[in-house]
């Protein structure tokens, strides 16, 4: 397997990613899978891609922010038969180095809890959030434990960005060494 900058005219390689996102987030890009791959594939963001015996397995891409600094990740997405690989953490990683490359300092995410798999989801977060995120509990395989792993903090949360009781986790790590640590 390989991970690699994504060949943005590769028309069956995006067709591919395409077909990865409605399967995987049907209500989400189920009838627009197409064209958010062009978005994705815009010129100022960073599409990787991980592909093993000429099959998409991974994908991650991210789009620049507060000029170039930060970036905020979107999306991350491995193939159901190629998880637990460690797929996602090599995209994670390559991606984390352009980034700092390119000179960001800060990598960004949201993971969406929408299914009630975190101890967010229970209770009005507007009432004591900083509190809530430090006692957070994974209830169903949240993948906020595998950003952490990765070296992410919870920097926030926006309650009921989803509906009712479904936030959206933020999460954020910085890839660059501050001027003094060199």
């Amino acid at each position: 397997m390989i991970v690699t900058e994504f060949d943005r005219e590769d028309t069956l390689l995006k067709v591919e990613l395409a077909d990865m996102l409605a399967a995987t987030w049907p209500q989400s890009y189920g009838q627009t899978a197409t064209t958010e791959v062009d978005h994705l594939m815009a010129p100022d963001r960073l599409a990787i891609a991980a592909i093993d015996d000429d099959e998409l397995v991974g994908f991650v891409g991210a789009i620049p922010q507060y000029g170039v600094t930060g970036w905020e990740l979107h999306p991350l997405i491995v193939r159901d038969s190629h998880r637990k690989r460690r797929i996602g953490a090599r995209l994670m990683t390559f991606i984390e180095n352009e980034i700092a490359s390119r000179g960001g300092l800060t990598v960004y995410l949201g993971t969406d809890d929408e299914k009630f798999e975190t101890s967010l989801s229970e209770g009005d977060l507007f009432q004591n959030p900083l509190q809530a995120i430090q006692e957070i509990e994974n209830r169903n395989h949240h993948p906020y434990e595998f950003y952490q792993k990765l070296g992410y903090q919870i920097v926030g949360v926006i309650p009921d960005a989803n509906g009712w009781h479904k936030p959206d986790i933020l999460m954020a790590k910085r890839v660059a060494s501050l001027p003094n640590e060199e």
